[in-house]
């Protein structure tokens, strides 16, 4: 473990709670939303209100009935994938993964799509949202790397490509006074058909079989730990419900308000990373995030 000295009154209190809760839980089933990987540099979506920081992300309907929306998203994706391509685990990330190889980690599900938990060595990990480091192609569902379309699209933009912008959560950026008309988005190479990041946009569902899959090990695990979420959406207050039908105890370390405030066993409020850091004994041998 390591040395606390440095550490705040309030660190070393919330460490403590920390500490106490995983200790009295051997199987966790974890929870993690934007907050866990707010200091890997990845911008979350909510204030500590849970109220949105900035508009609402483009919806899945949008994005497949409008042609517009669809080279808005992707000129503003050109930018913002390369925040998430040089994005590395923090210490959050790396605690949990220090978990999951002593056995305390029954199931992770995340709700992020950076594929950080992987790169800092975990392996039973579901992501809940999908990757973004990989394309869909929504009529022969063929799956093709991120990277490559993106070598694609500054090919076919260089003028974007040249562009530079405020990043926004999970690859996307903030491109104001742009003409998008002008964007050239490819199609599927296979089909011809419209390409979207292989992640769950808002208004579109969880496939169900996924939902399926995390929901099962809730029945075997001790206690549900939720890192960084507000839980403001219902894919991941779903798993708090279902714990909280079983009777089973929900800790929850997010800087702001929760969904499931008056579900919760225990609230620390703090920076995960922070919370977590007494966790990581070790670092596993990190490995770029797999598709």
């Amino acid at each position: 473990m390591i040395s606390s000295d440095h550490l705040t009154d309030s660190a070393r209190a919330n460490h403590a709670r920390v500490v106490e809760f995983i200790d009295r839980h051997p199987r966790l089933f974890v929870l993690t939303g934007a907050g866990c990987s707010t200091d890997s540099g990845i911008p979350d979506y909510r204030d500590a209100d849970g109220e949105w920081k900035r508009r609402r992300p483009i919806m899945f309907q949008n994005f497949v009935a409008n042609e517009f929306a669809r080279k808005r998203y992707w000129a503003r994706s050109l930018a913002g994938f390369r925040r998430m391509r040089r994005a590395r685990p923090n210490e959050a990330h790396y605690s949990l993964a220090s978990l999951e190889q002593r056995g305390r980690i029954a199931q992770l599900v995340t709700q992020n799509v950076d594929g950080l938990h992987q790169a800092a060595g975990s392996q039973n990990v579901i992501d809940l949202h999908g990757r973004i480091d990989t394309v869909r192609c929504l009529s022969c569902d063929r799956r093709s790397s991120r990277e490559e379309l993106q070598v694609d699209l500054e090919q076919r933009n260089p003028a974007f490509a040249a562009l530079d912008a405020v990043e926004a959560p999970d690859g996307d950026a903030d491109l104001e006074d742009v003409a998008f008309e002008t964007f050239d988005v490819p199609a599927c190479e296979a089909c011809g058909g419209l390409l979207k990041p292989d992640v769950v946009f808002f208004g579109e569902n969880v496939p169900a079989e996924r939902v399926q899959r995390a929901m099962a090990p809730i029945e075997h695990s001790d206690a549900m730990l939720v890192v960084g979420s507000s839980l403001m959406v219902y894919s991941g207050y779903r798993f708090v419900t279902a714990m909280a039908d079983a009777g089973k105890p929900i800790a929850a370390i997010n800087l702001g308000r929760t969904r499931a405030d008056d579900l919760l066993t225990l609230k620390v409020t703090d920076r995960c990373a922070s919370a977590l850091r007494v966790f990581a004994l070790s670092r596993p041998a990190r490995s770029p995030p797999q598709a």
